[in-house]
């Protein structure tokens, strides 16, 4: 759980658009994180409030949902879980979201699939053993 700091939080961000961190308080219930997205013709704001959070012996989840969002979006709901597994840990990334449009919805679900297998190899990077 302590690897999921603001490092990694910066890393995980994919190239475009570029993003800076205006704000980063952790993974915990009722932590906020905020960023800027520069989109080159204009700048949106991204807010953010971890909503839940619980720690097994073997997994913890956290879930953050969208307080102020992006135009793209109406609604946002990400839940992060970690499992211990034998081999290792995998993580699983559940995500609702609305647009406002069905169609713009489905539009958006390629991007997000790419957004997050952008994450698959920093992940692995991050959390080898003995990093």
């Amino acid at each position: 759980m302590a690897g999921f700091n603001e490092e990694l939080f910066l890393k995980l961000n994919p190239p475009f658009p570029p993003v800076r961190l205006l704000q980063f308080d952790g993974c915990k219930k009722g932590d906020k994180v905020s960023l800027e997205l520069n989109f080159i013709f204009f700048k949106q704001r991204w807010v953010s409030e971890i909503t839940a959070d619980e720690q097994g012996s073997d997994y913890f989840v956290f879930v953050d949902e969208g307080r102020q969002l992006p135009f793209m979006f109406t609604s946002w709901r990400h839940e992060h879980r970690i499992e211990q597994r034998p081999n290792g840990s995998v993580i699983i990334d559940r995500i609702t979201y609305e647009s406002g449009t069905k169609l713009f919805s489905l539009l958006l679900y390629p991007i997000l699939i790419l957004q997050f297998m952008y994450r698959k190899p920093i992940y692995k990077k991050m959390f080898r053993r003995g990093h």
